[in-house]
Order: structure tokens, then C-alpha cells, then sequence
């Protein structure tokens, strides 16, 4: 078993930056460099202002101001850093294909590709390359052949770099990725080399119990990341799905998952409804799965997941349509509030937020959107609406704070279940808006007795009439 002195992790994204703050915070005799192409996220990360860091999560800054300069550093430096590496976590982001086969399915991995060939070029001796990024499964293979061919090359340099290959996915959810990284339900660790998967277990050890540990070959450690978020994503619309069918009938979307979630068979985990889901990895690893299938022979198998992203997008739709049937068929030139942007609370991360398309659709009504959250920045809002709405005939701004999203809205609609959003005045807001007014509330997060009381009118999903 090689003993682990210096890790280097290639990407300081929502993954690499936690998972390195974590294991340099339990692991104090390693080294840990997180490495970037991008100066300005690595600026960020060693701003000394730690409201500043790129990532928000609750915790994360108190585990970054004790590491930071005793063994965890953020450099750009990144050939340096995998010289010296023992270990280097490819942690980089891979995006669905916009073009070319796959294209809308299958996962880009050009800079999966670009990290491998560099630790090729750079490692010294034995180094252990790690898989932290959510891939595709068999692509250790493409990592295995990338890294072989180019250590030919280096033997012609005089070199003699070695390798071990490992798959060691995430399985953090953005808003409690430090607790789920400091007590994970479990760790997967895929390989073949019995040495490396020990060095890396031992890792983990300094933290996470053995029982907790589970180790398997490579395929089966990077399928089961994959699998994990489709049947996730796939409980989330099942549920969206009940919450229509609780609307039309009666019931209450909230007693029936209370009820089937007694069952000890299924449990009581992501069986609240809401707008859809969103994030990095739900909709692009479906996805992926879905292009596997097909690439494999089994469409049959892929059509099956293909409804899980189909049910997804409808919940959106139809939410929009929803306003617009409340509000008497049109929201053209109408205020509307848009509380919540991030796809989750706790986190900053807007990434396929359900708020985005959202929004969209009432823009293109001709909607006027007044949009509040309180830890996305109005950059990043600007970049998420301006990239699809150039044309729309709707306006938006950015609030500072709640009251000034409610002023003289027509209607309000609370997309993210920040806690804030969870005691509110309705009183006082009620006065802020223009009457009749409506709260749509997508996440059952306000007092319907308050909100009835202050004389507003409201839509809850998954609440029969």
C-alpha cells in the first residue's frame, strides 16, 4: 500500500473544493493542492474574505479558514502540482454534448481527456489518478489508454511514470455537502490495483467507518453514481407527478407521501413535490444513461429513464400555465415576484434550477419578474436569464430584498424553500401588492392560515380544491 503525502485534485468546482477541505480537515499530514485553469475561481478561493469563496455551503468556510495555508492550497500551478502528487482527484466538470454524436445525451469529456494527458506528462514515479468527476461508465478505460500511450512516450524521455486507476464517486447533495462528506452514508471504491484502493481507503479511514466503505470494480463504481441520481431524480417525478393528480381529484399531495413514506419499503426520502429537480447532475446523468442504452442496444431501457427528464420539464410547463390560469389567462405586463433562483436552498448553484425555465416561460408571456434570492448572485441570474431570453417580450429585475420584489406585484411565486421565505409577515406584505393577489407556492413552505388571514389568494402544489 503506498502511503499518500501529497494530493493534487484537478478542478475547484462544487465537488473538488469541498472534497479537498474535507479530507485536508481530517487528514492534517497530507498535502492537498486543488488546482484550476481558471485564475479567478482560484482567486476566490483564497480571498480572505470567506463570504467570497465560489461555493456556498453551509459549513464550508469554517473548514476552509482552519486548512487553507497548513495543507490545503488553491493554485493554478497545475503541472507542478501533479509532479509532486502521490494522488490527483480528476474532478472536472462534464457537461452534456451541445454538438457532435451524442449530442444532447452523451457526456463531453474533453477535459476529462485534457486532465489525463497532463498527468501523463507531468507524474513522477507511481501515481494513483482517482475519478471524482461523474462519468460515463468503462471511461476509466479511456483514462487507462491515455494515460499508457503517452508513459511510452515519456520512457523514450528517460521517464518512467507508473499508474493505478480508480473510480471514487461523489454522492454529496449541494446545501448539507459538508455533513454528507464528513458522515457519508458510504464511500465507493472501484478498481483493480488491491494497493491503490487500499492507499485511497486508508484515506478515508482517518473518518468514515469500514462498514461504510464499499469496494468494487471500476464499471460498477462509475455505473452506480449514474444509478443513484436516476433513481433519485426518478422518485422526485413520481411524486410531481401525484401532486397533478392530487390537484384534480381532492387529495393533498403532502398526506400521500406522508402515507406511502410509512412504508419502510420506500421510504420517506425525496418525496416532497416541487417545481422539478435541478442541479449539475440529475438531468445530465440521465441523460447519459439514456445515450449508454442506446450506444449498448438496450433503447428500450433508455426510453424508460428518457421519461423521468420528459415528466421533469412538463412539471415546469405546467406550473407557468398555472399562473397564467389563476392570474385571468394572461401575465402580459403583470408583476410578478420570483422568490428563490438556486435549484435547492443552501447552495448558490443555478444549474438546470427549475427558476430558470421558469421564469423563461413567463418572460415570454410578456411577464414583468422581480427576482429575490438571497445567496445567487444578480450576475450569475443575469447570465442564467440572458442566455435564452433575448427576445422575450417580458422584463425582469433583481431584488435586494423581499419587500422590494413584493412591491406592487400581482402575484408572488416561491420557487427555492429558503428558510426566510418560511415566516413572513403577510400582513405587512399584503400591503406591498397589488389586489387580487396570489402566492404560488411551489415548495409548501408558507402558513396557509397567514397567508388566507392577510386576505391573499393561494395555489399550493399537490393541493386538491
Amino acid at each position: 500500500m503506498k502511503n499518500i503525502c501529497h494530493i493534487c485534485c484537478i478542478g475547484a468546482g462544487y465537488v473538488g473544493g469541498p472534497t479537498m477541505s474535507v479530507i485536508a480537515d481530517k487528514c492534517p499530514d497530507i498535502q492537498i493542492k486543488v488546482v484550476d485553469i481558471n485564475p479567478e475561481r482560484i482567486s476566490a478561493w483564497n480571498s480572505s474574505d470567506l463570504s467570497k469563496l465560489p461555493i456556498y455551503e453551509p459549513g464550508l468556510d469554517q473548514i476552509v479558514s482552519r486548512t487553507r495555508g497548513r495543507n490545503l492550497f488553491f493554485s493554478t500551478d497545475i503541472e507542478n502540482s501533479i509532479s509532486e502528487a502521490d494522488m490527483v482527484f480528476i474532478s472536472v466538470n462534464t457537461p452534456t454534448k451541445t454538438s457532435g454524436l451524442g449530442a444532447g445525451q452523451a457526456s463531453d469529456l474533453r477535459w476529462v481527456e485534457a486532465s489525463a494527458r497532463q498527468v501523463a506528462q507531468c507524474a513522477k514515479g507511481h501515481t494513483i489518478v482517482v475519478e471524482k468527476s461523474t462519468l460515463p461508465v468503462r471511461t476509466a478505460q479511456t483514462i487507462k489508454e491515455i494515460l499508457d500511450t503517452t508513459k511510452q512516450n515519456n520512457l523514450v524521455q528517460g521517464k518512467n511514470p507508473t499508474f493505478s486507476v480508480l473510480s471514487n464517486p461523489e454522492f454529496l447533495a449541494e446545501g448539507t455537502a459538508v455533513n454528507d462528506l464528513e458522515r457519508p452514508d458510504r464511500v465507493l471504491v472501484g478498481g483493480e490495483d488491491t494497493d491503490a484502493i487500499e492507499s485511497l481507503v486508508n484515506i478515508y479511514l482517518k473518518w468514515v467507518p469500514l462498514e461504510r466503505i464499499i469496494k468494487t470494480n471500476l464499471w460498477s463504481s462509475e455505473l452506480s453514481k449514474l444509478t443513484a441520481n436516476a433513481f433519485l431524480a426518478q422518485r422526485i417525478s413520481s411524486i410531481n407527478s401525484i401532486s397533478a393528480l392530487c390537484e384534480v381529484t381532492g387529495a393533498d399531495v403532502a398526506e400521500v407521501s406522508n402515507a406511502i413514506g410509512a412504508d419502510k419499503r420506500i421510504g420517506r426520502e425525496f418525496l416532497a413535490p416541487g417545481p422539478g429537480f435541478g442541479g449539475s447532475c440529475f438531468k445530465k446523468d440521465i441523460l447519459n444513461l439514456v445515450y449508454l442504452c442506446g450506444y449498448f442496444g438496450i433503447p428500450e431501457v433508455g426510453n424508460y429513464w428518457q421519461q423521468v427528464v420528459e415528466l421533469n420539464n412538463w412539471q415546469q410547463k405546467r406550473i407557468c400555465k398555472i399562473v397564467l390560469q389563476k392570474l385571468f389567462g394572461t401575465v402580459n405586463g403583470k408583476h410578478i415576484a420570483i422568490l428563490g433562483f438556486s435549484f435547492k436552498a443552501n447552495t448558490n448553484d443555478t444549474r438546470e434550477s427549475p427558476a430558470i425555465q421558469i421564469s423563461l416561460d413567463l418572460l415570454e408571456e410578456g411577464a414583468k419578474l422581480s427576482i429575490y434570492d438571497p445567496k445567487v448572485k444578480p450576475q450569475r441570474i443575469q447570465e442564467d436569464i440572458d442566455e435564452y431570453s433575448k427576445n422575450s417580450p417580458g422584463q425582469w429585475t433583481v431584488a435586494n430584498d423581499i419587500s422590494e420584489a413584493l412591491k406592487g406585484a400581482d402575484a408572488l411565486l416561491i420557487l427555492t424553500d429558503w428558510d426566510e421565505f418560511k415566516n413572513l409577515d403577510w400582513n405587512y406584505l399584503s400591503t406591498l401588492m397589488r389586489t387580487p393577489t396570489w402566492v404560488f407556492d411551489t415548495r409548501s413552505v408558507v402558513n396557509s392560515i397567514d397567508i388566507k388571514n392577510a386576505g391573499i389568494n393561494l395555489w399550493r402544489l399537490g393541493e386538491g380544491v
